[in-house]
């Protein structure tokens, strides 16, 4: 059986869709896994062995779509779910199984603030689109596979990193997703361990202002590293505290203890840190209580719709801080 696995994007999205995609390997005999996902998330997928061949999409949809077609596959794996995806299971003309998007519930939560989703993870909907295969959840979480070329970036830390530090990830792919720099500052200073922040090349200039404020507790990874060279320093950290962003997935994927602090978005979206089922690592929502304006967005936005930004201005940083000391 020869099947075609879709998810164009986003680092966090497609860390998500491994499970998925090691049980069809696993439980499958002679499967060939194909994964087509974006030309810009090909650090993300590279090393994945479990996947056998990989195609990218650039821009031209209407080039990529003829090499697929020579593949013959014998099924579709949609786990995006959207126009462009829709465009190439016509095409292929194949049997195909997409992945239930839930979006008129996600706006009635985010516009309403009335609950209709499931409790349960994304990861969950992802592994349904597989159950007709016979393909069933083997529990054991997430995966992330470092290149072994990768650049040993260890060594770039001072010297009073080596015994232990805390990953500090500022970047988000939204400005209500990111905590401020006041209280980003007020987290620092009240965590015991060095700190590496990371993040991508736009969180550069508030990673130089962290690094200035509290010198060589301070290392700013943020813009300086690719994608899986700043996964090195996820993997090595002793402790991840993560918006809602990639590099939280990629952080459960390495089963590290997380604190995630939620902005615009929150935990009943279904996509809240997931480790393997056997796991005892420390994991801890930081999310302001009782705030009936959370969550405001699917992805999150560039601003707060109510103007006060408190899902982020009321952070608790004393006791983020104090989980992460505690370990």
């Amino acid at each position: 059986m020869r099947l075609l696995i879709i998810r164009f994007s986003s680092i966090g999205d497609i860390v998500l869709t491994t499970p998925v995609i090691r049980c069809v390997k696993q439980q499958i005999p002679g499967v060939e896994i194909h994964f087509l996902t974006k030309l810009s998330m090909k650090e993300v997928t590279e090393a994945n062995p479990y996947i056998d061949h990989f195609h990218y999409l650039d821009q031209d949809i209407n080039a990529l779509i003829p090499a697929l077609k020579k593949q013959s596959f014998d099924a579709v794996i949609d786990l995006h779910h959207n126009q462009r995806t829709w465009r190439i299971k016509r095409a292929l003309g194949v049997k195909a199984f997409s992945y239930k998007k839930l979006s008129i519930q996600k706006i009635i939560l985010t516009t309403f603030g009335i609950d209709l989703l499931k409790n349960e993870h994304v990861t969950k909907r992802y592994m349904d689109t597989v159950k007709s295969l016979g393909v069933v959840d083997d529990g054991k979480g997430l995966d992330y596979f470092i290149p072994t070329a990768t650049k040993s970036v260890i060594n770039d830390l001072p010297e009073n990193f080596k015994s232990g530090y805390v990953g500090l990830v500022i970047g988000a792919s939204y400005f209500n997703k990111k905590m401020p720099l006041e209280k980003l500052k007020a987290l620092i200073a009240s965590i015991k361990l060095p700190i590496v922040l990371i993040g991508g090349p736009e969180d550069r200039e508030v990673g130089v202002a962290l690094q200035h404020t509290f010198g060589d507790r301070v290392f700013n990874a943020c813009g300086n590293y690719n994608i899986n060279e700043s996964a090195i320093f996820v993997k090595q950290a002793n402790y991840i505290v993560s918006h809602d962003t990639g590099f939280l997935h990629i952080a459960c994927a390495f089963n590290k203890p997380t604190v995630t602090i939620w902005g615009a978005t929150s935990p009943a979206l279904q996509f809240s840190a997931l480790y393997p089922a056997n796991s005892d690592s420390p994991r801890f929502d930081a999310i302001v209580p009782d705030l009936k304006c959370q969550p405001c967005a699917k992805q999150g936005s560039n601003h707060c719709p109510k103007g006060h930004f408190n899902c982020m201005q009321l952070q608790n940083t004393d006791l983020i801080a104090a989980k992460v000391n505690a370990l």
